[in-house]
């Protein structure tokens, strides 16, 4: 088992009744606190027809300091562009993370725009959090016969400092994770028990921009022209898909990231209709980030609860925010925030353990589950 343990908090947002733009699920939120010291949640709200946009709520606390509800505030970004929307009218802002990035002093939203060619990364950016700027799309370089540009992506956060790349220069990183065909959950669990995970198209990858943004404009983003492969899947929870989670949040051990795997539930018959999306752990060194000092051998979180097994999409925990404790004075505490069965808002309590366990770190090389 995992040093890492989550212990559930409940449910902190589910859909209103009769609110239409909440019909088919309110999940996979952000949560970043804002100027005034408050924690914001920012939800996937979904819609009649899969349309989704990203709300805004304001999280309330009970007397123990627990996250207890949220009280709404409206929508920070709906499809408008012509990279969110669809032909048909169809379309989607969805599953954000928001950094405060330092060097700008400013609010990135990183969110999966739902383009006429698939999901992709697309930023956005705001002094207060309730105005938000587009930033446009995030492009990136080939690299080593690896094209990242035509594939759908999505999952992506921002580091909130900038880090060294490869050749030690500090550079605006973002981490995300390329869906290229065949690496679908519902692909990869009709291969063999022991196949031989594809390293370079199944993994997270983190990605390094020397950008500012003084003089962007939405049409106009610096291209990410420096790749590194992070991890890829190693565990049996982890075996059809590996892929990104919470932002990562500085700890006394590193950089901390819960992120979600995908394996297949013992009872399924290979369709894909039992998968399961459980949550982990990763810490990634302080002064390099691209080195694992720490993962999770075990999941950390996996489906339990009723609202967890069943809803729009049944058997997930999918943790997309956290928030350091600070108010509380304690800084080695974190909540996380995750979507259950695509359809609420979960919310549970992270302690980071006093000592990181040995030898549990990072990919072999030659990657097998």
């Amino acid at each position: 088992m995992s040093c890492f343990q989550l212990q559930r908090l409940g449910v902190i947002m589910e859909p209103e009744s009769g609110n239409p733009l909440e019909v088919e699920g309110t999940l996979n939120p952000a949560v970043v606190r804002g100027p005034d010291g408050e924690l914001y949640l920012f939800p996937r709200l979904v819609a009649k027809g899969n349309y989704s946009r990203i709300g805004i709520a304001r999280v309330k606390f009970n007397q123990a300091g627990d996250p207890c509800g949220v009280e709404r505030l409206g929508i920070a970004l709906e499809p408008e562009t012509d990279y969110e929307l669809l032909p048909d009218g169809r379309g989607g802002c969805e599953d954000p993370r928001i950094t405060f990035v330092e060097r700008f002093q400013r609010y990135v939203m990183t969110y999966a725009a739902y383009t006429p060619i698939g999901p992709r990364i697309a930023l956005a950016e705001s002094e207060d959090l309730f105005h938000w700027k587009r930033l446009g799309l995030a492009t990136f370089e080939p690299y080593g016969g690896i094209d990242f540009v035509h594939v759908d992506n999505k999952d992506a956060s921002l580091f909130p400092v900038a880090i060294p790349n490869h050749a030690g220069k500090m550079q605006l990183a973002i981490l995300h994770r390329p869906l290229f065909p065949g690496t679908l959950p519902e692909e990869t669990v009709r291969q063999a028990e022991s196949r031989v995970v594809d390293l370079d198209h199944e993994s997270i990858w983190i990605s390094y921009c020397p950008t500012t943004l003084e003089g962007i404009e939405p049409d106009h983003l610096g291209l990410f022209n420096s790749h590194h492969r992070l991890a890829t899947p190693v565990s049996p929870w982890e075996r059809l898909k590996i892929g990104g989670g919470t932002p990562p949040i500085l700890t006394g051990h590193g950089w901390l990231i819960v992120y979600h795997g995908v394996s297949v539930l013992a009872e399924s018959d290979n369709d894909g209709r039992h998968l399961c999306y459980s949550a982990g752990v990763m810490v990634l060194s302080k002064q390099h980030p691209r080195v694992l000092r720490y993962r999770s051998p075990e999941p950390v979180l996996t489906p339990e609860s009723p609202e967890e097994l069943q809803g729009t999409v049944a058997n997930v925990v999918f943790p997309t925010g956290i928030d350091r404790r600070d108010d509380l004075g304690r800084p080695d505490r974190f909540d996380v925030y995750y979507g259950m069965a695509d359809s609420r808002i979960g919310v549970a309590r992270l302690d980071m353990p006093d000592v990181l366990p040995p030898g549990e770190a990072a990919d072999p090389p030659e990657a097998k589950v």
